[in-house]
C-alpha cells in the first residue's frame, strides 16, 4: 500500500475514533437526571432519544462551523449506528429496521432544522415551540419557566462548545441544574 493510502486510512480511523467519543459525551449529557427530574423532559426511550438528538445536533452545528465536515458525517453515522443498535435490542426485527431508521433520521433532520433556525435568529419563541414539539412532544406541555430553563440550558450550552476544537477536544457541556440556577439568576 502506498504512503497516501496509509494516510487515509488512518485519518478515517482517527475520525471514527473521535466521533465515537463525541457521541459518548452527548450520551453522558443527555443522561443527566437534571432533564426528566427537573426539567420535565420524559424519561422514556422517547425523552432519552431527544436530548441525545439535542447533543448531538450542538456538536455537528459546531462542527459545521469548523469546516468538519468529515467529522460531521461520521458523528451523524455513530449516532444512527447506535439507534439501530437499540431498536434491535428493543427487539425491532431486521425487516422493521430501514423503516424506523428513515424516520428517526427524517425527524432528526427536522428537529436540527428546527434549531437552527430558532438559534441562528435567536428567536426564543421559536425554540420553545421546537421544544414543545419534540422534547415534550410526548407529554403535556411544561410551563413556560421550564420551557424558558430549558431555552437558556440550550443557548448556554451552545456557547460553552462555540470556539471548542471539536476535531481534538471533547465539549464540556454545563450542569443542567448550573445552568438552570444561573438562568433564574440572570433573569
Amino acid at each position: 500500500m502506498g504512503a497516501r493510502m496509509i494516510g487515509f486510512l488512518k485519518q478515517r480511523k482517527i475520525r471514527k475514533l473521535r466521533a465515537k467519543s463525541l457521541y459518548d459525551v452527548a450520551v453522558a449529557q443527555a443522561r443527566q437526571e437534571g432533564f426528566y427530574e427537573t426539567l420535565g423532559v420524559p424519561d422514556s426511550v422517547d425523552g432519552r432519544y431527544e436530548m441525545i438528538s439535542l447533543h448531538c445536533y450542538l456538536m455537528l452545528h459546531q462542527l459545521k462551523e469548523q469546516g468538519e465536515k468529515a467529522l460531521s458525517q461520521k458523528l451523524f453515522d455513530t449516532f444512527f449506528k447506535n439507534m439501530d443498535v437499540s431498536l434491535r435490542e428493543q427487539g425491532v426485527g431486521d425487516l422493521g429496521i430501514p423503516k424506523h431508521m428513515k424516520r428517526m433520521m427524517k425527524g432528526f433532520n427536522g428537529r436540527a432544522t428546527s434549531y437552527e433556525a430558532a438559534l441562528v435568529e435567536e428567536d426564543d419563541a421559536k425554540l420553545k415551540e421546537a421544544l414543545i414539539k419534540n422534547v415534550y412532544g410526548t407529554v403535556d406541555a411544561p410551563s413556560d419557566a421550564i420551557l424558558g430553563q430549558m431555552v437558556d440550558y440550550i443557548k448556554h450550552s451552545k456557547n460553552m462548545i462555540t470556539g471548542v476544537d471539536l476535531n481534538g477536544f471533547n465539549p464540556v457541556f454545563p450542569n443542567v441544574l448550573d445552568a438552570v440556577e444561573e438562568g433564574k439568576q440572570s433573569a
